[in-house]
Formats: C-alpha cells, structure tokens, sequence
C-alpha cells in the first residue's frame, strides 16, 4: 500500500514548524493511533526547474527535524522524499519494529550508508566508519576491547583532570558557549586515549605539532566557511578545495607521529590506541599501513569529541530551560543519586540526540507493515523522530528524566549511539565522561536559568548542536 501525499518537498519550507520551540505539554503527533496511511511526499518533478529542486533537498538537509516532524505528524510510518543530488529515493522510518528489522539486517542485503557520509572525505575510506562487511567487523573486533571494560576505567583519571582544568578556566557572570568548554575535556580525554599524549609540556615536538593542527581543524569545522565546504565535499570520496588543503597539513603532523613511534617500537610497551594499531596485523600477517592508521585515528577523534561534547551542552541547554528538573539534578548528584543522573542523561539523548539520523541502503525490497519500499532505496532510520513519538514517549517535548527513573528502554526506543553492528564503538567511553562531566557541573556551577526560546538545532555534517553551542551563564562555581 502506498498512499501519496500531494504536496511536494520545496513547498515543506514554507509550511514547516520549528519543532524545538514546541510547548511543554505538547504532542509530537508522531506515532500516534490516529495515524493516516504511509505518506510519500515526492521529491523534484519535470515542471520544476534544477535550482530549485537542489534548494528544495539542501533545505531537507539543513532543517531535517522541521521537515521531518511535518510529514510525520501528517500521518504514517514511513515517509518517502526523493533527493536530488543526493542519495535519491529515501523512505524515512521511524517504527521501532521496522527499525529493528533494518539495523539488524544482514549487511549483504541492507549495508550501512556511513561509506557516503559527509564525513567520508575527511576520515577516509579505510576507516571502522566508512569500512563495509568483513573489514568491518575486523576493526570492530580490533578496537572493541580499548572502549570498554577495564580501559575505559583507566580513562577515568584524563576525565577528572580535564575537567577539573576546565572548571578551572570557566569564566563566572559571562555567557559561554557551553560545547566550547564541554569540548576541551572531551579532546583532552580523547587525544590520551588515542595517541597516549602526555601533559603538554613533557610532548615531543612531533606530538605538539600534531596537537596544535588538530585543534586547528577543529576550531575551524564551527566556521561559516566549513559548512560551505562541507557542500563542496559532499557525495565525494577524497577532499577538494580547503579541506583538502587542511588535511594535508593534519595528515603531515599524524604521519611524523605514527613514523616517530614506529621508529621508538615501544607500541608493545604502550597502551593508548596508536600502540594497538602499530601492533596489529592483517590476516596475512603484514602491518597495517600509514594510511589505515591514519584513517581510523581521525575517525575516533572526531567521532569521540564533537559528540559527547555536544550532548553536555543539548543536556544544560534543556536543564536551565527547565528550572525545576536543573534543581531536582543538582540535589540529586549532591546526595549521590546515581538512578537519577543516568535517568537525566538518557533524557538530554533522547530529547536532544547528537545523531538525529542513522542509514542503510536496502538492496532487497522491504517490508514496512503494509507498505513495500523496492529496493535500491535508503532506509533513513530518524532516531529523532523515534525519540519523540507520543506512544513511546508521552509529551515527548517535556524534559521529564523521571520517565527513565528505574526504567530500561529498548534498544530500538532510545537509540543515541546508533544501532545493530554499528553502534557507536565508544559508548561506554562516551557514558563515562558524561556521567563525570555532567555530575561534576551540577555539583559546583550554579547557572543562571531562563525563559528564552530553545536553541535551534544546527545540522553539521551527521550531527544536530545546538546553534549557539548551548549558550550559559555560571553565576559561581566551587572551584
């Protein structure tokens, strides 16, 4: 069964609604019971002009949640868009059940799209992101075992000091971007456990070097400039234009790193991530190259930083929107209420999730209930949508942490590390600083609260921050 719906996607700018500013209180009208039949709304046609049709899909990109909510609350289960210039015919499902049926598919028959990310011209395509099928699954079972267990409890100690310097470096009575002070820690954790680097000052010059160029990309993907960059890269395998430039310059520094501990062969005697690639071995015994190295230390940088950085700043920018729940927090980590911080955690991911979206290409035609998708499409799984559906979540636009309190939802109700056999890799990691960097915020800085409208979410690359970098003021802080 596919009933359509008429209006086409360059017109759903003019009559979406800003979701975040929904009210309290409000239904989502996604995943109701008074669901319409599956809606498709149709992409670029032969009247409208090419201009217009690539505006109408980078609106579809650049305000995903307002499009997406739209057409969800019209009715349906899944949603079909046609993109031009992009992956072409996308069926948008957001059904716990018919998520399921895809994230845990055999990937001969529904591999993940994450080869075509944007991200894919900056991290390469040998890298556990981008890699397909048995590669895969190799580097997973490689790097699995540095981001659980054990090594994630020796992080622990980077966490403490990174934020107690960054507590350290907060400015009182001034509004700050919170992700900018949320980010400090996380690369400051991220880089120990990738490359092992020690306090600034004991760094060889090769290290420092490395440091400053990555911080310099960095600072650099928050720009105007980036984004337009990020179009130019789009759909692309290797970098063009000022990407390319940049990484030339990144990939410099990191290859005199990987050459100075190559020539060192103290990988054995190291535990830090660097090491482990050095040490590994393909199956015919050969190292793995410059290259490979390269690939997957860019991917865990950028996928271990921006993420977790940016759900502390979505998880204040809710709470001092929120009066009530911001002081139920603070007295719930100041009596060491555990339940309750993991339970706030879960909500900030929910309401707010860094990845909005996760894909796979559907090479065998599927089954969404009554509605057969042919194959060839993209399943986009819309863990926003997911996120806010009344049936799953009651008034989905409240920021309630008690609705997890004692609570363990499923892993296709609350997805924010992703799913199947591509969950995120460094969840555990991601949990352990959040859990630190979050309590220890709400144990020793008292922010100013306010009546202002939600941040608008701002779509980079594949994750959604907050526009203003969850913008807060701290009137003290224990230091």
């Amino acid at each position: 069964m596919t009933s359509r719906l008429t209006t086409p996607l360059d017109s759903c700018a003019a009559r979406t609604r800003h979701w975040h500013l929904a009210p309290p209180g409000s239904d989502s009208g996604v995943g109701g019971p008074a669901a319409a039949p599956t809606g498709a709304v149709t992409g670029p046609g032969a009247h409208r002009s090419r201009l217009r049709a690539l505006a109408s899909s980078a609106h579809f990109v650049t305000h995903l949640g307002d499009v997406l909510f739209d057409a969800a609350s019209s009715g349906g289960e899944v949603l079909r868009f046609e993109l031009y210039g992009g992956p072409g015919p996308v069926a948008v499902i957001f059904e716990p059940s018919y998520i399921k049926s895809v994230v845990t598919a055999d990937e001969a028959i529904a591999p993940s799209a994450t080869h075509e990310s944007p991200l894919r011209p900056i991290v390469g395509g040998e890298s556990v992101l981008t890699s397909l099928g048995r590669r895969h699954r190799q580097q997973r079972a490689l790097l699995m075992p540095r981001f659980h267990g054990r090594s994630v409890a020796s992080y622990q100690q980077s966490i403490d000091d990174a934020t107690e310097t960054a507590l350290r470096s907060w400015p009182v009575g001034r509004p700050v971007p919170l992700a900018i002070i949320a980010q400090q820690i996380t690369l400051d954790v991220i880089m120990a456990g990738i490359f092992g680097l020690p306090e600034p000052s004991a760094m060889t010059p090769a290290e420092t070097a490395m440091r400053i160029e990555l911080l310099r990309l960095l600072r650099f993907s928050t720009t105007p400039i980036a984004t337009a960059t990020q179009l130019m890269n789009a759909r692309r395998e290797d970098p063009v234009g000022l990407l390319k430039l940049f990484l030339r310059r990144i990939d410099r520094r990191i290859l005199a790193v990987i050459d100075e501990r190559r020539t060192a062969g103290d990988a054995g005697a190291r535990d830090d991530i660097l090491a482990l690639l050095l040490e590994a071995r393909t199956e015919d015994g050969a190292p793995l190259s410059d290259s490979e190295i390269r690939d997957e230390l860019i991917t865990l940088l950028l996928a271990g930083h921006e993420t977790t950085a940016n759900t502390v700043a979505w998880t204040f920018e809710r709470l001092t929107r929120f009066p009530q729940v911001y002081g139920r927090a603070r007295e719930a980590v100041r009596s060491g209420d555990d339940d309750y911080l993991e339970a706030l955690l879960n909500e900030s991911m929910r309401s707010r999730p860094v990845v909005p979206a996760i894909a796979r290409h559907l090479l065998e035609p599927w089954d969404f209930g009554d509605d057969r998708v042919p194959d060839g499409v993209t399943a986009l799984i819309s863990i926003l949508l997911l996120h806010h559906r009344d049936d799953l979540y009651p008034q989905p636009f409240d920021f309630r942490p008690e609705r997890f309190v004692g609570v363990r939802p499923g892993p296709h109700e609350l997805m924010p590390f992703g799913g199947g056999n591509r969950r995120c890799l460094g969840a555990a990691l991601a949990m352990a600083e959040l859990r630190t960097v979050v309590g220890e915020l709400l144990r020793r800085v008292d922010l100013q609260t306010t009546d202002a409208p939600g941040e608008a979410p701002r779509h980079r690359n594949v994750t959604m921050i907050p526009k203003a970098g969850g913008r807060v003021t701290a009137r003290s802080i224990q230091r």
